[in-house]
């Protein structure tokens, strides 16, 4: 699956809304293509004390929850249409799912793309 495809499906996925008076979600979205094949998606949660989570951490949540592990490619989109890379949170709990996740591929707000490996090259573990 190639990235133009990935951030179609991610772009497909944004759906902002507010959730309640104080927490909104939907602003970014995140596709990834894990080991199998299998595509699977997420949106972040935002609310104002700390405890919502990324768009990335949404779609590797699902893919745990069907059985997978390794993610072969990232694509994360803003509410603009923008790529945007995975904050350094995601990054970290990229790699700590699957000891190769940091040969993930990630598409860059210009188009081009990345290893996990370069945006995180001092990783925890």
């Amino acid at each position: 699956m190639t990235f133009e495809e990935l951030y179609r499906i991610a772009r497909t996925t944004l759906r902002p809304r507010q959730l309640s008076r104080s927490s909104s979600a939907g602003s970014v979205a995140a596709a990834l293509l894990a080991g199998d094949g299998n595509v699977y998606t997420g949106v972040c949660i935002d609310t104002p004390c700390s405890m919502g989570f990324c768009a990335e951490h949404a779609a590797i949540a699902a893919m745990v929850t069907a059985g997978e592990s390794r993610i072969v490619r990232l694509c994360a989109v803003m509410e603009d249409g923008t790529p945007g890379a995975p904050c350094g949170r995601c990054r970290e709990f990229i790699c700590q799912i699957d000891d190769e996740n940091f040969r993930c591929e990630v598409l860059l707000p210009d188009w081009t793309t990345i290893t996990v490996d370069e945006l995180l090259p001092r990783r925890w573990n």
